[in-house]
């Protein structure tokens, strides 16, 4: 059997830059390539135990961005719990001052504040806050001045007309145990050691290692993925976000309207518009967000019917004035052993239900859409 590969305890569960790793003596360059690592990007490695998941990649991220980044968008809605929000594969989103500029990076997606400012006053002050920790407590410090609408930068290519939210929001430390992902998992036998989320990385004998980065607050979030995303996606992460209780209606249409004027706010408030909390997965998103831009009125999100014996049984999708409903048949529905129970009981109480599978979501819309349209045409709907 193969000896053990060599793992210093300083490096543990640990993300980390392979310069400093080598230059304080704790392994080799030869030893960076054995199975006890993984190589994230240039420089940067991590423990091979931790989960491969997008906060991993956020932590990769950070030790090679300024301690002015902040993790947003899609990447700040999966540190706040929205786990289909990014996958490790993905991108991380930041955002960046207009000011500084940053080389290309595999993997990045920068975004710049733009050069215009909320008046002061208007939805608690001129700038966002900073949350970082301190030794005796949380203490909050001014952002970067200027932290307001942003246009979108690739890294390395050209800005767009994106705005981020200004002015209100707030960009929150990820406490680890906070029932959020971190990446920071230990075993079950608890050998992992504990990493304090400081934004520009944690030292531990004099190496910069990567906690949890800082990131936008979940309503920020919400308005980055509605207007940096394709709106499909968008919708279904703002849904997730507002199911889970990490934003509300109210907050969405605060941020909607303090940023109306800005490039993208009339994008956002349509993706506000068409988010609903009731979905219970990105396939049921997917899908009510199809139909409705395919031109079918906007159904109802779990829909209570009563049938026989005064059960209630909920339909995924429903058109109540037209005794249609769509059974979504997708993760959650795989999990629920009364899914086709509850197709009978809808049918039995004189309901057209469409069962749709995530194969004819993905591969056959347009059928689903012509069924949705003959159900909906049989029960008296005219477009």
């Amino acid at each position: 059997m193969p000896p053990p590969p060599h793992r210093p305890g300083v490096l543990a569960w640990q993300v980390f830059r392979g310069s400093d790793a080598i230059r304080q003596g704790l392994v080799t360059e030869h030893q960076l390539r054995s199975s006890a690592w993984l190589r994230l990007r240039h420089d940067v490695y991590a423990d091979a135990r931790l989960d491969r998941d997008h906060a991993l990649a956020c932590r990769a991220a950070a030790l090679r961005l300024p301690p002015e980044a902040v993790v947003a968008g899609p990447s700040a809605a999966y540190l706040h719990g929205v786990e289909h929000a990014a996958s490790f594969v993905d991108d991380v989103h930041v955002l960046v001052p207009r000011a500084m500029r940053l080389g290309p990076q595999r993997g990045l997606r920068v975004h710049s504040t733009g050069p215009h400012r909320q008046p002061a006053g208007a939805g608690g002050g001129p700038h966002p806050t900073l949350r970082t920790p301190a030794e005796g407590g949380g203490t909050a410090a001014p952002a970067t001045a200027g932290w307001d609408p942003a246009v979108c930068a690739p890294a390395g290519g050209r800005d767009t007309a994106v705005p981020v939210p200004a002015g209100g929001g707030e960009v929150a430390v990820v406490p680890p145990g906070g029932g959020l992902r971190t990446a920071l998992r230990a075993p079950a036998d608890g050998r992992g050691i504990a990493v304090r989320p400081v934004p520009a990385g944690l030292r531990v004998a004099d190496l910069r290692t990567a906690g949890v980065p800082v990131s936008t607050d979940p309503t920020s979030a919400a308005w980055e993925t509605a207007v940096w995303l394709e709106p499909l996606r968008a919708v279904g992460i703002v849904d997730s976000l507002l199911r889970q209780g990490l934003t509300s209606r109210a907050a969405l249409a605060d941020v909607a309207a303090r940023n109306a004027d800005r490039p993208g706010g009339r994008r956002a408030r349509w993706v506000f518009g068409l988010a609903d909390p009731g979905a219970r997965s990105p396939a049921e998103s997917e899908l009510r967000v199809r139909l409705v831009l395919a031109g079918l009125p906007r159904p109802a999100v779990r829909h209570p019917v009563r049938v026989a014996a005064g059960l209630v049984v909920h339909a995924d999708l429903a058109w109540s004035a037209y005794r249609v409903a769509v059974a979504q048949d997708g993760r959650h529905a795989e999990a629920d052993g009364g899914h086709l129970d509850r197709i009978a009981r809808l049918v039995g109480a004189g309901w057209l239900v469409l069962p749709v599978t995530g194969r004819r979501l993905r591969h056959d819309f347009p059928g689903v859409l012509r069924e949705a349209r003959a159900a909906l045409g049989a029960r008296g709907w005219r477009p």
